[in-house]
């Protein structure tokens, strides 16, 4: 089944947040929305596409703080995993995401967990739990294509120094969601932070430092 994915730089802290649709169906989901993305909005609009879910691949600030403009835009609705929601909903994380000129998470409305399928048209996405970024953070799998937020990167892997963050878990998140998966399975990641915007799990494996030298 072809996939339709469409991705924009979009923030401040420049997310890249990717437009996701079934083209036979037509039905839209959104990965961690930025900001508004006016382009991706009319990139959904002229497709003549139905957002259907908003997807956070995590809770921090940068990766939420369009959900609300794009929730009212859309009628979607906002899709974080249980953990994640937990944590960055306490007043103190609220206040974090404030006081760095991001609005704070308030609102979930599909609590997801490890193994569930959202379904979008003709396909799904399964979530798959990868914690160590942050207590909630999920990677997106859908046939030959896996969303990975800030869990990975191109040549690299994200930061466990910040609050709610874990070595061990996200090196247990790589090798046991992410290493098994085809070679072939296409790297979407959160940041644009390597060579080229996108990979491979066969390149991740053969020349990321966070694969190579761990296992």
């Amino acid at each position: 089944m072809r996939l339709s994915v469409i991705s924009g730089e979009v923030g401040p802290l420049a997310v890249l947040t990717y437009l996701v649709a079934c083209p036979e169906t037509g039905e839209a989901l959104l990965i961690d929305p930025g900001g508004p993305a006016p382009a991706l909005l009319d990139r959904l609009r002229e497709n003549g596409w139905r957002l259907r879910w908003i997807v956070n691949t995590h809770g921090h600030a940068d990766h939420i703080a369009g959900n609300d403009l794009w929730a009212e835009e859309t009628g979607a609705q906002i899709v974080m995993h249980r953990l994640d929601w937990e944590f960055f909903s306490r007043p103190e994380m609220q206040a974090a995401a404030r006081s760095e000129g991001f609005p704070p998470l308030t609102r979930v409305d599909l609590l997801v967990a490890d193994g569930m399928h959202l379904p979008l048209g003709r396909v799904e996405a399964e979530i798959l739990h990868t914690p160590g970024h942050t207590p909630g953070a999920i990677c997106l799998l859908f046939p030959g294509h896996l969303f990975t937020g800030d869990t990975l990167f191109v040549g690299a892997a994200g930061r466990t120094d910040l609050p709610g963050g874990s070595l061990q878990e996200l090196l247990h998140s790589l090798e046991y969601k992410i290493m098994p998966l085809p070679d072939e399975t296409r790297i979407w990641p959160g940041h644009n932070y390597g060579e080229t915007p996108t990979s491979t799990v066969a390149e991740e494996k053969a020349t990321n430092p966070f694969l190579t030298d761990f296992f």
